[in-house]
């Protein structure tokens, strides 16, 4: 084989191990939504046997968080990459860590989700949750498809969905907080809601961070703390 051959066939290699790891990290991010998608459910619908599910499947993101970071460790060492190439396999890394952190967030609000399935109570909280849950999946769903076409313009469009997502949170505090002070009786019940709320603010801030990796790997760009 002759040098030039060589080299077309190297790169040829290189770029299926970069597409390799692109189309992984996108397998996750659905798992994640999934899971993300049932642990609400399982709050809205007092469903423990979907709240189960949710939890098991935290061992399955896990084991991709860990391979996919293998895969990157790997191609880092073999192919030694550069520029714009070096950046997608460190924002793969860093996307996989956000992604993780994603499912344990799910995972936290399917465990309320069992205590509150237990429980007997009036219905305050849960509007709150819907609500706030159903944007914060939206968003999440937003972040995916932007770093699959890594475009650009719809990573920033969705980082400012997490500007109503902080606000929606604060208002689903204040009217948390009146719930208990109008009914201490509810107090066990909606602190366990308060964490679920919580959760789901952190999962609006991993996807923002997502969106922020895709401008960094695009353009080069570090638009964190802006």
């Amino acid at each position: 084989m002759d040098k030039k051959k060589f080299e077309n066939h190297y790169m040829k290699q290189f770029d299926e191990e970069l597409e390799e790891i692109r189309t992984r990290l996108m397998e996750m991010g659905g798992k994640v939504e999934q899971q993300l998608q049932n642990a609400i459910r399982a709050v809205s619908e007092a469903d423990s046997k979907l709240a189960e599910d949710v939890i098991r499947e935290e061992q399955i993101v896990d084991d991709m968080e860990l391979d996919i970071d293998e895969a990157c460790i790997l191609i880092i060492a073999r192919r030694q990459p550069a520029a714009s190439d070096l950046r997608l396999v460190m924002m793969v890394t860093k996307a996989v860590n956000d992604l993780e952190r994603i499912g344990d967030e799910a995972k936290k609000i399917a465990n309320h989700a069992i205590i509150l399935a237990g429980e007997t109570g009036t219905s305050e909280g849960y509007t709150e949750v819907r609500h706030l849950g159903q944007s914060v999946l939206k968003m999440l769903g937003h972040a995916l498809d932007a770093f699959a076409r890594f475009d650009v313009a719809a990573a920033m469009m969705t980082l400012e969905e997490d500007k109503q997502i902080d606000l929606d949170y604060k208002t689903a505090l204040r009217e948390l907080v009146t719930y208990m002070m109008e009914d201490p009786r509810s107090i066990s019940r909606v602190i366990n809601i308060l964490w679920v709320v919580r959760s789901l603010e952190r999962i609006g801030d991993h996807a923002k961070n997502l969106c922020e990796q895709i401008v960094f790997v695009v353009q080069g760009k570090d638009i964190r703390h802006r």
